[in-house]
């Protein structure tokens, strides 16, 4: 009998702790992910990226709410694409310019429509009329990844 207390009490807490864990990356992913009203990539469906190879608009009917952030599909097949696997999907770096993330460790933000998928992993980039930061990720891709990758870690921690 006591034994099965013992076991029950510690999967109890087991839980809870996981519980907490997991409420607390939420709150984390709200707090640092580039939203609007908790929208992310100002409505574009993440999935297009991957499967048009461009840039669409989602829409709210086909609206998921992953960890705190919401994300607008194009059709019901991509969110349930994304539902299988939103790691795969995901923007990196919370959806902020990649570029930024690695030349400043900064949070900028993106034109949606300026990206590359690298390693099967989507990256989005700042574009205006005269700065376009995808041009400048691409002349030196390897070393800003890194730091990207690093910075990151030390912003979402």
């Amino acid at each position: 009998m006591l034994k099965s207390i013992v076991f029950f009490l510690s999967l109890s807490l087991g839980i809870l702790s996981l519980s907490t864990q997991a409420q607390d990356i939420n709150q984390l992913r709200k707090s640092h992910f580039n939203t609007e009203k908790s929208i992310a990539i100002q409505g574009y469906d993440p999935v297009c990226y991957f499967t048009e190879g461009k840039a669409k608009k989602g829409n709210k009917q086909f609206a998921f709410n992953y960890g705190n952030v919401i994300y607008y599909f194009n059709s019901q097949n991509n969110l349930d694409l994304f539902k299988a696997l939103p790691s795969k999907y995901e923007p990196q770096f919370g959806g902020w310019c990649a570029y930024a993330m690695g030349n400043t460790g900064e949070k900028v933000e993106i034109d949606p429509k300026t990206f590359k998928i690298i390693g099967g992993k989507l990256y989005l980039f700042y574009h205006t009329l005269f700065n376009n930061t995808l041009e400048s990720w691409n002349k030196n891709e390897r070393v800003l990844l890194a730091k990207a990758n690093l910075n990151w870690k030390q912003l979402f921690k």
